[in-house]
């Protein structure tokens, strides 16, 4: 079988396209594998922010077309940067072992979010990242921000910012961990849903590949994905929206998930911590806690 990867061609979509394309050859040597490199409108369009260029699907789209095409065979995507819905005779593959899904801080000369000056200048384009920044230090400036990791690094020492806030896991997968200032812990900064999660995805009815790609899967983040998945759609949110969610099994085998959901201008963030005997369970008390549903 030949397996098409498509992938976006940043450095961090190409380095976790090759990690899939890698832990598939490793278990799947009678496979033959390659990359196939397409531009989405979101890597098109770096001049606006992206809360001005519509939804979710800014990344993905082109890809999901290839995929139902037939050009493509399995596409690798960011979990978070899928919309709620998926396109009909689409589907996930169970998801592999979740990276790092933290946000995290890169400072130009402090070492600590509490050791910035007053009025110091962070960059993000995330609205739920800009507004729990500004929860955790009011007196914060923050200015949007796009681009890949190099990019954003370039931007920050050109325009002499402070800091910028970017994902733990793009950072982990592209071996510059050592460019981290500090970590947002959950209940500090809420990551976006599914944040540090793979989307690996298939053709409806593609049971071979499928099947292989399934075998690799693990359980515990196939479950919490499940649950920040379903906090996310029942929010009825879109990228004009704050949303965050995490979740994690605790050791008595119950799901914690931390939820927030927030209004545009940011005038308005509720937050919540509930429990779950289910992922569906902790998604709908995050849900009615948020008041997202009754």
């Amino acid at each position: 079988m030949n397996v098409i990867i498509g992938t976006r061609g940043s450095k961090l979509a190409l380095a976790q396209a090759e990690y899939v394309k890698n832990r598939l050859q490793k278990h799947y040597p009678q496979n033959s594998y390659e990359l196939k490199i397409i531009s989405t409108k979101g890597d098109r369009e770096q001049k606006k922010a992206l809360d001005q260029m519509g939804d979710k699907g800014l990344f993905v789209r082109e890809i999901e077309q290839e995929l139902l095409d037939g050009t493509i065979s399995l596409a690798v995507h960011s979990m978070k940067d899928m919309p709620a819905e998926q396109p009909s005779g689409l589907v996930f593959a169970h998801a592999w072992k979740r990276e790092d899904p933290r946000d995290v801080l890169i400072l130009r000369e402090a070492v600590s979010l509490e050791e910035l000056p007053q009025h110091a200048v962070i960059g993000t384009g995330s609205r739920r990242r800009a507004f729990q920044l500004l929860q955790l230090r009011k007196d914060l400036r923050i200015t949007g921000i796009r681009g890949n990791v190099d990019t954003r690094i370039k931007k920050m020492q050109e325009e002499q910012l402070d800091g910028i806030v970017l994902a733990a896991a793009g950072l982990h997968r592209l071996g510059r961990t050592s460019l981290i200032t500090q970590y947002f812990e959950p209940e500090q900064m809420i990551p976006a849903a599914a944040q540090g999660t793979l989307a690996l995805e298939l053709r409806e009815g593609d049971k071979e590949l499928s099947g292989q790609v399934n075998a690799l899967s693990d359980i515990v983040t196939e479950e919490i994905t499940c649950a920040e998945r379903l906090f996310l759609k029942g929010t009825g949110g879109d990228c004009h929206m704050p949303i965050g969610a995490y979740a994690c099994k605790l050791p008595d085998g119950r799901m914690q998930l931390l939820g927030m959901v927030g209004s545009a201008d940011g005038s308005s963030i509720k937050k919540c911590k509930v429990f779950g005997e289910t992922p569906q369970e902790a998604a709908q008390r995050a849900l009615r806690e948020t008041g997202c549903t009754r």
